[in-house]
C-alpha cells in the first residue's frame, strides 16, 4: 500500500473514532509534532551541539574507525 492509501486508511478510521480521550491523544500528538526539538532542550544541550559543530567545522575531528578501535573492548562481543 503506498503512503496516500495508508493516510486515506487512517482518516477513514480515525473518523470513525468516538472516544474523547482518544482524540484528546492525538491533538496532544499533533502539538507535539509541531514543536522543533531545538526549543526543547536546555541552553547548555545547545552550547555543546554548538561547540561540537564548530569542532567539526575546524577538523578537529576522530576518524571513526580510530574511535572504534580505541574502544573495542567496550564493544558488544
Amino acid at each position: 500500500m503506498d503512503i496516500q492509501a495508508e493516510k486515506l486508511d487512517l482518516i477513514k478510521w480515525l473518523a470513525d473514532i468516538n472516544e474523547p480521550s482518544v482524540i484528546k491523544r492525538f491533538i496532544a500528538l499533533k502539538k507535539r509534532e509541531q514543536t522543533d526539538w531545538w526549543d526543547q532542550i536546555s541552553l547548555e544541550e545547545k552550547t555543546e551541539i554548538e561547540e561540537g559543530l564548530a569542532q567539526a567545522d575546524r577538523g578537529e575531528v576522530i576518524p571513526h574507525e580510530e574511535v572504534m578501535a580505541k574502544y573495542q573492548k567496550w564493544r558488544s562481543k
